[in-house]
């Protein structure tokens, strides 16, 4: 006769989450890590105009398409949609490195606290970063559902724990593929200082000329000399450069925002 444990060990339930839109490139590797991790996985697309539907089709998912609400509005949407308690959290560009994967199926044989962190590693066109603000660049992406909520300033987005809530760290990274090349990057420097601008103008943040010089500089410093940006080479030079530029182009635009509505 087979013998039988007195005390079996349950796993928690665990629901993937991702929002997509037009996610083809790098969607495969991010599914394809989640399937022996999750017990589900829901994708909130905004109706992509690739072959995002196509690609997860490929795999056992739960699709919704619901129109772009904002990013962190857009990720408290998915997570009304998931059928169990806990989550991971992914972006379409993002994949479980193995280490990591090892690490989540551990938490969820004995879950201890409410929110977990890991790092996310970035590739920036072809090349994993060591350093700048883009190395450890510590995520919160697993927690009980109503642990908190992901809150921010459009177009960044993070999930927020609860007051006096404690949280786990993990091993592994989150692999993240950012952009392809440096022009990707100096378009969406553009687009997500414009985006930055109008949330700031809502939330009613002043744009002195003292933000519009000073922290531009302070971001620069920070990232390049402060947290090892240089040791990245050129690599580590065009990010912290983009990050005096996305700095400064936001506060400016900001800036003309506040004067546009003086008339």
């Amino acid at each position: 006769m087979a013998y039988v444990p007195k005390y079996r060990i349950s796993m928690i339930k665990l629901s993937g989450i991702i929002i997509t839109y037009n996610e083809e490139e790098h969607l495969r590797k991010c599914l394809s890590s989640l399937v022996d991790v999750v017990d589900e996985i829901i994708v909130v697309d905004s109706y992509s105009t690739d072959n995002t539907q196509e690609i997860c089709k490929e795999f056992n998912v739960t699709f919704i398409q619901q129109k772009f609400l904002g990013y962190f509005e857009q990720k408290n949407f998915a997570l009304e949609q998931a059928s169990y308690n806990y989550i991971l959290s992914l972006d379409g560009d993002e994949a479980l490195s193995d280490r990591l994967k090892t690490s989540i199926l551990e938490v969820k044989k004995d879950w201890k606290y409410e929110g977990y962190y890991c790092n996310r590693r970035n590739n920036y066109c072809g090349k994993w970063i060591r350093f700048s603000d883009w190395y450890p660049d510590k995520k919160l992406r697993l927690f009980k559902k109503d642990s908190g909520e992901w809150k921010g300033i459009n177009p960044h987005d993070t999930f927020k724990l609860k007051s006096n809530i404690k949280s786990g760290k993990l091993k592994g990274d989150i692999l993240h593929w950012i952009y392809r090349d440096y022009d990707e990057h100096k378009q969406k420097v553009e687009q997500f200082s414009t985006i930055g601008a109008k949330s700031y103008f809502d939330l009613k943040i002043s744009a002195s000329l003292f933000k519009v010089y000073f922290r531009p500089s302070w971001a620069f410093f920070k990232s390049y000399f402060l947290r090892l940006g240089i040791l990245d080479g050129k690599y580590g030079w065009r990010i912290c450069k983009q990050a005096f530029i996305v700095t400064y182009l936001k506060y400016s635009k900001l800036r003309q925002h506040w004067k546009n509505s003086k008339g």
